[in-house]
Parts: structure tokens; sequence; C-alpha cells
């Protein structure tokens, strides 16, 4: 029942984090490192790729490959939260303390490891989405 809970969890906040790309594409443009091409394209890349995550995590036939391709995806992004800490660079509109920005970078592994508890294969059960 716990690992149900923070599959659902997980699938909620990496739905909505994807969803606020769309919302406010220029928070996240802004801490794309410049060597990077089209950055709003990416930022929209992204938010499609964090909510097909996100939803893939909730049926059982897809949810191994979207753990997967979330942790990917993680890893892939972590250098924009490299760039914001080592620049300093706000969120959006708001000035963020360099503690914040510093801290921030270990949760990229706290969502890496929460992805990765979905990754193995479970017993198959009656129900859909278990």
């Amino acid at each position: 029942m716990r690992k149900h809970v923070l599959r659902w969890l997980l699938a909620v906040f990496m739905t909505l984090a994807g969803i606020n790309h769309f919302v406010s594409p220029a928070t996240y443009v802004g801490m794309m490192p410049a060597v990077l091409p089209a950055p709003l394209a990416l930022v929209y890349i992204s938010g499609v790729a964090e909510i097909a995550c996100g939803l893939g995590l909730l049926p059982r036939a897809t949810r191994k490959l979207a753990a997967w391709s979330l942790i990917a995806l993680l890893v892939a992004v972590f250098p924009a939260n490299i760039n914001m800490a080592i620049n300093e660079l706000p969120l959006g509109a708001r000035s963020i303390p360099t503690w914040a920005l510093w801290a921030r970078l270990p949760l990229q592994f706290v969502l890496i490891a929460w992805a990765y508890l979905f990754t193995r294969s479970e017993r198959p059960s009656s129900q859909k989405f278990s």
C-alpha cells in the first residue's frame, strides 16, 4: 500500500511539474544552460516528457518504462539545475537564496531514487492501476 501511495504522489508531482512547463515556460527557459539550442522547445519537450513519465507510472504495463524514462529525464535536466546554482539564477521572477539553489541539487537524487522504486517488475494482480 505504501509503495502505491508513493507512486501516485510521484505521478501527480511529475505531471503537475510538466504542466507547469506550459504555464510558466519563461521560468524554465531562464535556467537553461546557454550552450543548449532552442531553449523554449527544450522546455516544452521536457514538459511533455514529465507529463508522459508521470502518467506512465500509473498503469502496470508502462510503469517500468516510465520509471526508467523518468530517471533518464532527471539526469538530463540536472545540468540546468547545476547551471541555476552556479550562476545564481532566479526561478522565474523570484530570486532564490544561494543556499537553496545548492540544496535543490541533492533533491534530484531523491527523485531519481524515488523513480527507481518503480523500475522492478511487480507481481501481477487483478487491479489495473494497483
